[in-house]
């Protein structure tokens, strides 16, 4: 129920908030991530109300949850945050718990690697020209922002926090 009314939420706040919402109270963190695939929007919601919202790039198959290792799909389910990762290729991330039960399910059956380290994170460390990526979905299955929103996110989302992924 409580996955419901999150989504509700955030489906009425989509077209409002679907760019970087103002500045938040230093002392508030999220309690739940959800991310809209269709519509390329994160939110960060916390007691059910979005705290902020961040437009975002997927994987460079973007439709359709991850089945494979390789598959470059951005996963669908329910994850947690299990660390931060300052010393990462990229500007800052945050490792989601992927792959799930459900994932490792699907997997199996179909008899394919799920793969791993899928992460909310920043832009690569070694790009000349980090613009570039701005507006398309360019990663092997990650959630990417721009360094700027990454350090933000880290600063407002604990690990263990709940992410919620949908199509």
């Amino acid at each position: 129920m409580k996955a419901a009314a999150l989504l509700l939420s955030a489906l009425f706040l989509n077209t409002a908030l679907a760019s970087p919402s103002t500045k938040t109270d230093p002392g508030i963190k999220a309690d739940y991530v959800l991310i809209k695939k269709s519509s390329r929007v994160m939110f960060l919601l916390k007691n059910s109300r979005v705290i902020k919202s961040y437009r975002v790039s997927l994987g460079k198959r973007p439709v359709g949850r991850k089945i494979y290792q390789g598959d470059h799909r951005t996963p669908e389910g329910k994850y947690k945050i299990e660390y931060f990762n300052p010393n990462s290729n990229f500007y800052y991330s945050l490792k989601i718990s992927y792959p799930n039960e459900l994932d490792k399910m699907i997997a199996q059956k179909l008899n394919v690697k799920t793969g791993g380290d899928i992460f909310i994170h920043g832009l690569p460390n070694k790009f000349p020209d980090p613009d570039s990526f701005r507006g398309r979905d360019w990663t092997k299955g990650c959630v990417a922002l721009t360094n700027k929103e990454i350090k933000e996110v880290v600063s407002l989302v604990p690990v263990g926090t709940t992410v919620q992924i949908i199509p």
